[in-house]
C-alpha cells in the first residue's frame, strides 16, 4: 500500500480518513502513516485512530510518502494552496483521493492532491485543478471547468461550461447557473442561487445571489 501524510487535523481530515477506509475496503490501496498539524496542543494526540505526528514540515522526513491536504475554510480559502507552496513539493508527491461511492465520468483528469467524497458526480469528461475538494453530493455537469485549490461544499451544484478561478469557495448547497464565471478567490454563500458572473474576490450571497454588502 502507499503511505500516506495528511496534512491538517481538523474536520476535512476525519472526513479524509473515512474515505480512505472506504477505498481501502475495495482495494488496499494507502497505509495513512499520520497527521501533521502546526498546532501544538495537537501533537501526540489521536484523530479517529490517525496520530497527529507533528508540524507540517515533517512531511520532508518522510520522502517516499505522498501528501494530502487537507484543509478547507471559507475564511482561509487559499490554505490548500498556501501550503503546497510552502512545502515546495512536484506533484508526484501528492495523492489523489476519489471516494468508491463518487462517479466520475471516463476521461476526466483529477489534478494532484484532489479530493472526491462520497457521492460527488462529475457527469461528462472535463479538467479538475489540483488541490480541489469537492464535499460530500457535489454536482459537476458538462465542460466545466474548475481551477486548483477550489473547494465545493456538500450539494454545491455547477450546471454545465460554468469556469471556477483559483482558490473560489462554493457554500453548502449552493447552485451555479449555466456558462458562468466564478473569478479566483471568491465566495459563494451556502444555499446562494448564483445567476450572473461573480468577480474575483467577492463575496455573493442569497437567493438570487448579489455582492454581501459590508457595513462599518
Amino acid at each position: 500500500m502507499t503511505p500516506l501524510l495528511l496534512i491538517g487535523a481538523g474536520g476535512l481530515a476525519r472526513e479524509v480518513i473515512a474515505a480512505i477506509a472506504a477505498v481501502n475496503s475495495v482495494r488496499p490501496t494507502f497505509e495513512v502513516l499520520g497527521l501533521l498539524d502546526d498546532a501544538p496542543d495537537k501533537h501526540g494526540s489521536v484523530v479517529d485512530g490517525v496520530e497527529v505526528l507533528g508540524p507540517l514540515d515533517l512531511a520532508r522526513s518522510h520522502p517516499d510518502a505522498q501528501v494530502l491536504i487537507c484543509t478547507a475554510s471559507s475564511s482561509r480559502q487559499d490554505s490548500r494552496m498556501r501550503i503546497s507552496r510552502r512545502l515546495g513539493f512536484d506533484d508526484s508527491r501528492y495523492a489523489t483521493l476519489v471516494h468508491p461511492q463518487a462517479s466520475v465520468a471516463a476521461g476526466t483528469e483529477l489534478g494532484a492532491g484532489t479530493i472526491l467524497l462520497a457521492c460527488a458526480v462529475i457527469t461528462a469528461p472535463q479538467q479538475v485543478g489540483r488541490f480541489v475538494v469537492a464535499m460530500p453530493h457535489v454536482l459537476l455537469t458538462h465542460d466545466d471547468v474548475v481551477a486548483d485549490g477550489v473547494t465545493l461544499a456538500g450539494r454545491a451544484a455547477l450546471a454545465g461550461t460554468v469556469r471556477v478561478g483559483e482558490s473560489a469557495y462554493i457554500g453548502q448547497g449552493a447552485l451555479v447557473r449555466e456558462g458562468l464565471t466564478i473569478g479566483a478567490g471568491a465566495l459563494v454563500g451556502m444555499g446562494a442561487v448564483v445567476l450572473n458572473d461573480v468577480p474575483a474576490g467577492e463575496t455573493w450571497v442569497g437567493v438570487p445571489a448579489r455582492p454581501l454588502e459590508v457595513t462599518v
